[in-house]
């Protein structure tokens, strides 16, 4: 199963790899079959370095990640843009990892500065998006420079699954 890598080696993701994580998240599943969403690739490191500080916790681990895919939407195209691009970001990491590469979600809809600034804003800056789209998040992805154990099985909600009907109360 999939975990979350925060911590990358400094080795490059090969061109091919990088093909099939992109080829993963245009083949999943949109609604209405819109392919309305829209993939920014960076691999330069100031660029990475600067996305890492559109938002103020939870993303400074981008600047040691080789590479990052910028996922937007556009919400006055598409009412699904947040689910199509879930779609589309986890897709791209499931693919990483079955070519043993390490990714991360950083969330970066609905973030920002604790001075006001938007995430969208500063990485429309940095990235030269229109303003028409909206970032939902930034994937990480990288050679893993840690083990992660996997999921401890006790610790599985099971209490969450509800058969037929929700059964609490």
């Amino acid at each position: 199963m999939r975990r979350s890598h925060r911590k990358f080696t400094e080795e490059e993701i090969d061109a091919e790899n990088v093909r099939l994580i992109l080829r993963a998240a245009l083949m999943s599943p949109t609604s209405k079959g819109q392919r309305g969403w829209q993939f920014v690739v960076v691999d330069n490191k100031a660029d990475l370095e600067k996305l890492a500080d559109a938002k103020d916790l939870g993303s400074q681990f981008l600047k040691g990640a080789p590479l990052a895919v910028v996922v937007l939407g556009d919400p006055l195209q598409n009412d699904c843009w947040v689910e199509d691009g879930s779609l589309a970001a986890i897709a791209m990491q499931y693919q990483a990892e079955d070519l043993g590469l390490g990714s991360c979600w950083i969330q970066m809809r609905g973030r920002g500065l604790s001075d006001g600034t938007s995430a969208d804003t500063v990485i429309r800056g940095i990235l030269n998006i229109p303003e028409n789209l909206s970032c939902l998040c930034i994937i990480a992805f990288g050679h893993k420079a840690d083990e992660r154990k996997p999921q401890n099985e006790e610790r599985l909600k099971w209490e969450n699954v509800h058969i037929g009907k929700y059964d609490k109360l």
